[in-house]
């Protein structure tokens, strides 16, 4: 599986980005388990943005369409950040 697949390219920035955002919350005192959802709900925002920014909405489909972009591909990439982030800290393990 090839994330490229599915992300659009000019989102694929957002990993990263989330991931920096991820590391920075669990140095706060959010609990572990509310990142993910925190990191969804930021990266649906700003897919959002993007995808409004860049779509035509001068119709109804055109507009629901925007938004089922938007909140797919935030849920793509903070899932991909989430699992970058796993990588990270399971190849650290000793087992």
């Amino acid at each position: 599986m090839n994330i490229q697949d599915y992300v659009k390219p000019e989102l694929l920035i957002l990993i990263p980005v989330m991931y920096l955002v991820g590391l920075a919350i669990k140095k706060s005192e959010v609990k572990d388990k509310f990142i993910p959802w925190i990191l969804g709900a930021i990266s649906i925002v700003l897919s959002a943005i993007y995808t409004l920014a860049t779509s035509d909405l001068s119709t109804t489909a055109n507009i629901l369409m925007a938004v089922f972009t938007a909140i797919t591909q935030g849920v793509l990439v903070a899932g991909a950040s989430v699992y970058v982030n796993q990588l990270i800290v399971q190849t650290k393990k000793d087992e």
